[in-house]
């Protein structure tokens, strides 16, 4: 991937489980499960053995969250990036912060409101094969 591309998908849902059966129905998703935020389990979806996406319950999201596919576009630098928003008419909503073995993570609200996630990845790994 590179700088200014979208490199991760995750769909918070409060129905994992429902979610999985429609996507592996569907689209032939397989799952592997790992530790998320706060002890949640979190997915990776993999089509053809390939991660693809991610999807994550309610539970380990802030109050209010609602069902929705949220992405994540790679930055080279998220600290310099999130700095920066507000001379470009953006807000940081959730400061930059780190998932192992991922990487460095800020939530951002562009200019017209639109919420979005910026990795800066920590090293390769299933948010940056593609």
């Amino acid at each position: 991937m590179a700088h200014g591309a979208f490199i991760w998908n995750e769909l918070m849902t409060p129905d994992v489980e429902k979610a999985k059966a429609f996507y592996a129905a569907s689209l032939g998703w397989t799952y592997d499960a790992m530790l998320g935020l706060g002890g949640s389990t979190y997915w990776i979806a993999k089509a053809d053995g390939r991660p693809v996406a991610g999807m994550i319950s309610h539970d380990a999201l802030p109050p209010g969250a609602s069902t929705a596919w949220f992405a994540y576009i790679e930055v080279d630098d998220v600290d310099a990036r999130a700095a920066a928003l507000p001379a470009q008419g953006g807000a940081l909503a959730r400061p930059a912060f780190d998932i192992p073995g991922v990487g460095r993570i800020a939530i951002v609200q562009d200019a017209t409101g639109a919420m979005i996630g910026w990795l800066t990845p920590s090293m390769p790994g299933p948010h940056a094969e593609g």
